[in-house]
Formats: C-alpha cells, structure tokens, sequence
C-alpha cells in the first residue's frame, strides 16, 4: 500500500512511544557505565548506541509503512541469507571472550545470529499458516523442527548456546499455538531428556558446565565460574528503594560488575535507580507486550498473528532470562536484554521487529485468504 497522512496516523503511537523509552533508557544506563573510578570517561560505547539506536528508529519507521504480507514472498531468500551468513562466521568471524558470533565490517561488528531469530520467526509464520489445519500431522512438526535445527546447530558451533536455546523457544511457541499434538511435544521433551547426559559429555564446553553449576551454588566458586553472577547479585541488592543514584553505583564504577552495558545492564539500572526504577522498567516492558498481544488478538490474518507471537515470545523470552541472570534465579547466558543492552545486532533486530509489528497494527483490513 502507498504512504499516506492518514496511515501514518494509524500506527500504533503508543507503542513506538515505549520503544523510544527503553531506548532512551538504556542510553541513559550505557552513558553512566562511561565512567570508572580513577579513569577518564570512555563514551565510545554510549556514542555507537547513540547512532545504532537513530538508525533502528529509521528503519522501525520505514518497514511499518510496508505491508507485512510481502515477507511471505521471500522467506526462501531469508533462509538462505541466515544459512550463508551464520557458516561465514564459522569460516571468518570475529571471535570474542572464546566465541565467534561476529562479522566484522570495522566500523561495524554484525552478529547474525541475532537477525536470524527474526527471519525464524518469519519463516515459521509462513509454514504454519500456509498448514495450520494440518498441524496435527507429525510431519509439519517435523519439517517446521528441521527448519530451525540448521542454523540452532550452526550456533551452537560458535558456541552461543543462549541463542539457540531461542531459536528452540521461539519454535516450540509457534508449533503449540498452530495446534500441534501434544504427543508430538511430549515424544521431543522425552528425546531431549535422554539426550542430555550426551550433551552434558560430549557437546557443551567446560565454561558452559561451569555455568550452570555455578548458577546452582555461585558461591561455590565466587572468584572464577561464579564472579558474574555474585557480583550481580551484590549490585542489584546494594541499590535498595531508590539507588545509590546514576553515575554513583561502586559495583559499575569501580569495576567489580563485568559486562555492565550488555549482560548486566539490568544490574546497573537496580544500582543506581533502585527497586523503584526496576519496577517501572518492567512495568514497562509488561506495557509493551500488552501493545503486542492486543495486537496479536486484532490482526487480520493468520500470518500476522503468528508473526506477532513470535515477536512477543523473543522479548519475554530475552527478558525473563536476562533479569533472571542478573538476580541469580537463571544461568549466565549472554541473552541481551531488548532494546536497553549495548549492541546494534540486537537493537537492528528488535527495531526490524517493531517495524512488523507496527505494519501488522495499521493493515488490520481483512483479505480474502486467512493465511
């Protein structure tokens, strides 16, 4: 359909509202983590953000006036860019803190990974509305799983076990909202039971094991497997009602908190802004996948509901996992928090994302398929 005046006007301001708020949020958290104790200011990282975020808002803006249904017709060109993209950086990836996740482009490090749980949803979307009366077949159950197994596996190889541990979410949400049979799910839950000693031995890597013991007990080992999760722990329970003040946590400034902008943003925001500001930030966020299932419950065909069930499993996926990290409740697994974590890979999916959800908002007109 052809912008108009009166389309613009039927996006969803409200939510582009919230988005604009998480962003601004996490510049805010990423600008405060600039400063360390007895060291000038490094605004590098609040700079990149700076420019990420403009150019996501851009692009949010500009895939909202594009008709989602046209993603139907490229999902095959997808797949492939994701398949490509994701063995290149096996092949010539940047590799950081052991894992290689990352093309680098200089000015630039992209992550495809992280666009790859997007395009899955994209994918996904298309399948199963294109078979939603004949999800009860174990063969679209198969075929969907094959879909996702690919590039799960190529991740795993980098390794990023968080993000494939997504990719499988995301699938398992979609396949049991189109209607698959529930002896379907419970033959895979029972084959992945029997699986894990396997993978246990001989599939994740030493870091990853201690990852998960230390979630168990981090103060078995506080000053190695540990550290992150305890250091965390102190930082969020230091902030109390109402923080030490932004710019004023010594867990952030004196450098005690690893990763502050990425995996322990939320750690930061308890610091400084206290359980108050931690609450409105969730509130926040409960706001915007309100928006999202509202407009879940009102799109105007199949496609479009499943798109924005797949959107809305990501954000509360990534959102469980990260603040459930940062308070010791969930494993450390590099899963950014949307929208307020550092990094442009995440924030260009997320704002791609909005974009959809946004185009799936304004074209509520029904069509003559349901598809």
């Amino acid at each position: 359909m052809k912008f108009s005046f009166k389309y613009f006007f039927r996006l969803d301001w409200l939510l582009i509202a919230l988005v604009v708020l998480l962003i601004s949020t996490g510049l805010l958290l990423i600008y405060s983590t600039s400063f360390k104790a007895d060291q000038s200011p490094n605004y590098n990282n609040f700079i990149h953000q700076t420019i990420y975020a403009t150019i996501g808002l851009t692009v949010m803006l500009m895939m909202s006036v594009v008709n989602y249904r046209g993603l139907r017709n490229v999902t095959n060109y997808l797949y492939l860019f994701a398949i490509i993209s994701l063995i290149i950086v096996l092949m010539l990836g940047r590799t950081v803190l052991g894992s290689t996740r990352w093309i680098s482009f200089g000015f630039f490090n992209f992550q495809p990974s992280e666009i790859t749980k997007l395009i899955l949803i994209i994918i996904l979307a298309k399948y199963f509305s294109d078979h939603l009366h004949e999800m009860k077949f174990f063969k679209h159950f198969l075929i969907s799983g094959l879909y996702v197994l690919i590039p799960t596996v190529l991740v795993i190889l980098e390794p990023d076990l968080g993000t494939a541990l997504s990719y499988v979410v995301i699938w398992l949400v979609m396949v049991a909202i189109a209607g698959v049979r529930a002896l379907h799910l419970l033959l895979l839950g029972a084959g992945a039971g029997a699986i894990f000693p396997l993978a246990w031995f001989f599939l994740l890597k030493d870091y990853q094991k201690e990852r998960l013991i230390s979630f168990l007990n981090p103060k078995q080992d506080p000053l190695g497997s540990g550290y992150n999760v305890v250091q965390s722990m102190i930082a969020v329970g230091s902030g109390r009602i109402f923080g030490r003040g932004l710019g004023y946590g010594p867990q952030s400034h004196l450098n005690f908190l690893p990763v502050q902008h990425t995996d322990f943003v939320f750690a930061v925001l308890a610091e400084e802004l206290g359980f108050v500001g931690a609450i409105i930030l969730l509130g926040i966020f409960g706001i915007l996948l309100w928006r999202i299932f509202r407009i879940i419950l009102l799109a105007a065909d199949n496609f479009g509901k499943l798109l924005s069930i797949g959107v809305f499993t990501i954000i509360l996926f990534q959102v469980l996992i990260n603040v459930g990290m940062n308070i010791g409740i969930m494993p450390v697994t590099g899963i950014p928090l949307p929208l307020v974590s550092y990094g442009g890979s995440s924030l260009l999916l997320f704002m791609l994302s909005f974009g959809i959800i946004l185009s799936i908002s304004a074209n509520k007109e029904k069509i003559e398929f349901n598809k």
